[in-house]
């Protein structure tokens, strides 16, 4: 160890470390207005410049990154508050080794080199926030959407493992700050408005369209008291924008694959010399996989989306060594959505004509099927409406005891909360039919699938009820939290950390389910007003597919009101309780608590050597208790009462109570040499964690509502003794920081991940369930001449022949000439074949990248570029030739920023195009099957233009999306499409005043 301290710049390194990230904290205190000025010395002239606005964003980014421990990146003030950025997700995708998932044309959560939003932790001030979706009632992914960009000063992205940094984010801890008045003294005000030109409003039938414009508004306040004693700091933002999406896809994604000699009779194309062969083009050889389309629907989705977002932030330095604060963060996000959808479903018949493209793993070209008997053509409506609420009250006490120590104390209860925003519960649809659909076909090799239905006849067969489901969702997550920890320089050259934390965590879902199965057709024509279906040209609301324009692309998409058809088919059904949902009660109810304790120490020091360095030496343990309670619903009985499903009778409830524990110690290395005065190489060792998703660790017996007639059931339970995923890092950088707001910089690393989760499908039979399918009543319907695939002809016979025996019950005949009615599974008839999904720590994956990152200002003319590049691989890949269960890891891809940046005194400029490449978002489809998702390759467009009128009055322009790309999910082959969508450029036009 060195006696005396070498000095850069006239600063001794541990000194220069504090005035960066002091100077970096000062420029990232107060967002919406510009950046803070920033003072550098130029080397020619021994002057001082002012340096403001983007430029002095970008060095305070430098900086931060520049006296960091380990590898961090960030973004503060200017940067987040110019870029044309909906939300922080949009923010964050900007920085290397960051990607994000997109939901209605937003950012919404983040992957970090590599690793999902599961396995990345987001902090806010440094504490764990909790977080709710609806759509992932089991995922721990933050959802960004929740929080507006306007009210956050820096947001800091640790990529190696520290000893003080909380666990659960082996790719990434994200932390996100929020302005202190005490560190930036003085009065400081702005407010901004904005108005918000969503053209994917545009794209939307009339009946859905929401206001063309809609506004958005900000504004902080903050001041201190002139003793600088008293702070207070209070931001708002308000947001709405009316928007939607049109998508084409198999919801459900594709049945099997089979094998080319696959001779299983009604679930595979006919064989060589069989009726039926002849009309199959390029049939798949003996051993190609090959999957049939199960369904495929367009829809068209309208969102309404309300934001507001706040905080209040009080602080009390009643003497100079002691700083106390107190802060409040609110958020509330509302969600209305309206859908309306025009689907079929594939039957599989013998009678199909098919065209394929040849290869081991296929999926067909073109796809049609002949039936004896007219098939629905589905028309369904949604409304979903949901709102989401973030409540955080947190306490810090930072006190300097004497000149060597620090010591800090922070707690906070914080809440997340989930829940229906409607008297019609969260998720709700209506499923009506008109059964008149002859020859169904579909075209996969244009950009739109096209659906084509020549002899589909609405007006002589209308449309009338046929189903519908109800779903009730709420989730509450809660985190108290306490934390102390302090700072003790030691020698010359050296300090101590220490800090003991508290965590108590939990998370409560429930879930209820109101369903009617009467796919044959619940009401009459005449039960409805001709007014209440409007028939829209489909292909106008897929421009920017090619094949929108196909002269054999189905005419019409029909829309409807909601409300009133959903009181319309109440009425006519007489069952007014069956058209709501079930608020009283639920059929889920799952809480998951975890109680962590820990304590960390670790030694930092600089080294006086011949290539000077500083280390960081640390070493973190954790024990986690884990408890969980579940409700179990057994089912009872497995009735067949439409064309291809079998939904589950429940009866009763109970709760079960599982626990489990674990320990983990982990140890941290973090180095960085001064290779010169503008020039350091890191490294990096450490061992991190991810928790398990909340259903991979949920005890308790979950079964799907329905037995699907060709697959089977589904059911989930998980494990509460699955331990977390354990990752070994390694980290190696080189940067460079070549002038005052340039650098470029290379990293690679490599992470060896163990205990992680595999899932895993078991066949199984379940509370002694009993399916008609097989059965011997079923097996007479065969013998009289009825085939496999011909659903309709079973059920007929049967109802027919053995109406009022034990198990059926025939109630009526159907506008198509098909028996409504009820077949019960007997406990003479076959098991009811479940596939579970469990979990266990079974799994080990490795993931290596490299990143290389560059930011260039060029000189004085206001011109730079930003751009980086991230590459990550990984052996565990998913295989498209199995057909098993697999593990393989999700979100794993290459990415990319291009940031061109111009500013003078008025103008600030900013053009951004970010890139993501293909990856892997699932191994199960929407059909529940253990088959591969992948999101394709998406790059968007960004602009953003401010205007400085004078130093108070600024205006902006954004951009969002400008080149109006649309994104594609595709299956085991890239031809394979199961989705496209559609969305549209946004344009922001706003003021901002300071004062």
């Amino acid at each position: 160890m060195r006696k005396t301290m070498k000095t850069i710049s006239g600063q001794p390194l541990s000194n220069r470390r504090l005035i960066s990230l002091a100077v970096a904290s000062a420029c990232a205190a107060f967002v919406p207005a510009h950046a803070q000025d920033a003072v550098a010395t130029d080397p020619a002239v021994g002057t001082q410049v002012v340096v403001t606005g983007i430029r002095a964003s970008l060095q305070s980014t430098m900086n931060m990154k520049r006296n960091a421990d380990g590898i961090v990146d960030g973004i503060v003030a200017d940067d987040i508050g110019k870029f044309p950025d909906t939300n922080l997700a949009e923010s964050l995708q900007r920085i290397s080794g960051v990607s994000i998932d997109r939901s209605n044309g937003e950012g919404q959560k983040v992957t970090v080199r590599g690793l999902g939003p599961d396995f990345n932790l987001v902090l806010l001030n440094g504490r764990q926030m909790p977080t709710t979706d609806l759509s992932d009632l089991s995922g721990r992914s933050f959802d960004f959407s929740n929080l507006a960009s306007e009210a956050i000063s820096q947001l800091q992205v640790y990529k190696t493992g520290r000893a003080d940094s909380p666990t659960g984010g082996i790719g990434a801890t994200i932390n996100v700050m929020t302005a202190r008045p005490l560190d930036n003294p003085g009065l400081r005000a702005s407010v901004g408005i904005k108005a918000v030109k969503d053209t994917s409003n545009d794209h939307l039938p009339g009946m859905l369209k929401g206001d063309s414009v809609t506004p958005e508004a900000s504004g902080i306040y903050s001041n201190t008291s002139a003793d600088g004693r008293f702070g207070i700091a209070v931001s708002a933002s308000h947001q709405r924008r009316d928007s939607g999406f049109n998508r084409a896809g198999l919801a459900n994604g594709y049945q099997g694959p089979y094998l080319g000699s696959d001779t299983t009779a009604g679930s595979t194309l006919p064989q060589p010399g069989q009726p039926g062969s002849q009309n199959i083009t390029n049939r798949p050889g003996p051993n190609d996989l090959y999957s049939i389309p199960q369904n495929f629907g367009y829809s068209v989705n309208a969102i309404e989306r309300e934001r507001t977002n706040g905080q209040l932030v009080l602080q009390f330095r009643p003497v100079k060594e002691l700083t106390t604060t107190l802060d409040l963060t609110y958020s509330e996000q509302k969600i209305h959505t309206k859908r309306n959808e025009l689907s079929v479903w594939f039957g599989q018949t013998p009678t199909s004509t098919s065209t394929w493209p040849g290869g081991h793993v296929q999926a067909p070209l073109t796809y049609q099927e002949t039936y004896q008997t007219p098939q629905d053509i589905s028309v369904v409506g949604g409304d979903y409406a949901t709102k989401t609420k973030n409540q955080s009250v947190g306490f810090n006490a930072v006190w300097k005891a004497t000149s060597d120590l620090r010591v800090e104390f922070d707690a906070h209860h914080s809440t997340a909360e989930s829940g229906a925003d409607s008297p019609f519960g969260t998720e709700n649809n209506l499923s009506n039919a008109s059964f008149s659909r002859g020859n169904t076909k579909i075209d996969f090799t244009k950009e739109l699938p096209v659906l084509s239905m020549p002899a589909a006849d609405l007006v002589n067969q209308p449309i009338q009820a046929a189903g519908s489901w109800f779903h009730n969702s709420w989730q509450k997550a809660t985190i108290n939290q306490a934390q102390a920890k302090g700072n003790l320089k030691l020698f010359e050259a050296s300090d101590l950390n220490f800090g003991v934390s508290y965590t108590d965590s939990t998370n409560r879902s429930t879930y209820s389910n109101v369903q009617n199965n009467t796919w044959g057709g619940a009401t009459k024509p005449s039960d409805y007003p001709g007014s209440i279906f409007q028939a829209n040209p489909l292909g106008s609301y897929f421009k920017q597919l090619g094949g929108h324009d196909a002269p054999e692309l189905f005419g019409s998409l029909y829309t409807f009101d909601f409300a009133t058809l959903r009181a319309l088919t109440a009425k006519a059904t007489g069952n007014a309780a069956g058209y709501l949902p079930n608020f009283a009660s639920s059929d889920t109810d799952r809480e998951l608590k975890e109680k962590s304790s820990s304590g960390y120490v670790s030694f930092g020091t600089d080294w006086d050597t011949a290539i000077p360095f500083h280390s960081a030496l640390g070493v973190r343990f954790e024990r986690t208790k884990v408890t969980s309670v579940a409700q179990v619903l057994p089912g009872t009985a497995v009735v067949w009462g439409s064309q291809n499903e079998l939904p589950i009778t429940f009866a009763g409830s109970s709760y079960s109570t599982q626990d489990a524990s674990y320990t983990n110690v982990l140890p941290s290395l973090n180095l960085d040499f001064d290779l010169r005065s503008d020039m350091k190489l890191r490294a990096s060792a450490g061992t991190t964690i991810g928790r398990p998703r909340y259903d991979q660790l949920q005890g308790g017996l979950s079964l799907g509502t329905i037995v699907n007639y060709f697959t089977g059931g589904t059911a989930s339970v998980g494990n509460p003794a699955l331990k977390p995923v354990k990752s070994k890092n390694l980290d190696l950088s080189w940067e460079w920081y070549y002038s005052q707001q340039s650098l470029m910089s290379l990293a690679a690393f490599h992470k060896t991940m163990d205990n992680y989760a595999g899932q895993t499908l078991v066949s199984q039979n379940l509370y002694n369930l009993h399916t008609p399918v097989g059965g011997a009543y079923y097996k007479a319907a065969i013998g009289s001449g009825c085939t496999v695939a011909d659903t309709n002809c079973i059920r007929n016979y049967i109802l027919n022949t053995y109406d009022g025996q034990p198990g059926v019950v025939k109630t009526g005949v159907k506008s198509d000439g098909n028996l409504n009615g009820t077949i019960t599974g007997l406990p003479t008839d076959p098991l009811a074949n479940f596939l579970t999904t469990t979990y266990a720590n079974q799994k080990s994956a490795t993931v290596k990248g490299a990143e290389i990152n560059v930011q260039h200002m060029f000189a004085n003319t206001g011109f730079g570029v930003q751009a980086n590049y991230t590459y990550v691989s990984s052996p565990t890949k998913y295989d498209n030739a199995n057909t098993n269960d697999q593990f393989a890891i999700l979100g794993l891809s290459n990415s990319a920023n291009l940031v061109g940046i111009y500013e003078d005194a008025k103008w600030s400029v900013r053009i951004a195009y970010n890139w993501r490449d293909k990856f892997l978002a699932s191994t199960v489809d929407g059909g529940g099957r253990a088959a591969p998702v992948y999101t394709d390759s998406y790059g968007q467009t960004d602009v953003s233009i401010g205007y400085n009128y004078n130093q108070n009055l600024s205006f902006q322009l954004e951009a969002i999306n400008l080149t109006n790309a649309t994104q594609r999910q595709f299956g085991r082959t890239e031809a394979a499409t199961l989705n496209v969508t559609q969305n549209g450029p946004r344009y922001m036009v706003g003021a901002r005043y300071k004062f």
